[in-house]
């Protein structure tokens, strides 16, 4: 995936970790390219929408995504190929807020129906990967 052809990044969030979470890391992290935003190019500004999955199992997901990706061609002629979806690390990763979603296949087949681009993490914090490599986090 070639993230220079990308305009829109989609960040989707846990429902259940958006209760508590501002979304303040992840925005962070896309403006200064760290953690699972570090390969995207510097130069390039991105517009960007944080969502969430809609609570368990995430079906709120498609109906959300397949309306913005309607509104973005109609009305701005962004077409899907342009948008990339990046799964927070709320559900990719065990971390403070919980274990990585149960739900993150069916989330994948989701994603894949809408013919978007996906990629995995936003923050990447220190203290929770000693955490997962220590054995205290299991999973992502």
């Amino acid at each position: 995936m070639d993230l220079s052809q990308k305009d829109y990044v989609v960040i989707l969030q846990c429902d259940i970790v958006k209760q508590r979470c501002p979304g303040y890391a992840c925005e962070k992290a896309l403006h200064e390219r760290t953690g699972g935003f570090a390969p995207y190019p510097t130069e390039k500004t991105y517009r960007s929408l944080n969502i969430t999955c809609g609570g368990c199992c995430g079906q709120a997901t498609q109906r959300k995504l397949a309306s913005l990706l309607k509104k973005l061609e109609k009305q701005e002629a962004i077409t899907s190929d342009r948008v990339v979806v990046q799964l927070s690390s709320c559900i990719t990763r065990h971390n403070h807020h919980s274990p990585p979603c149960p739900h993150l296949d069916y989330l994948r087949q989701i994603l894949a129906g809408l013919k978007v681009d996906v990629r995995d993490d936003t923050v990447i914090n220190k203290l929770s990967e000693e955490r997962r490599k220590s054995g205290v986090y299991s999973g992502g």
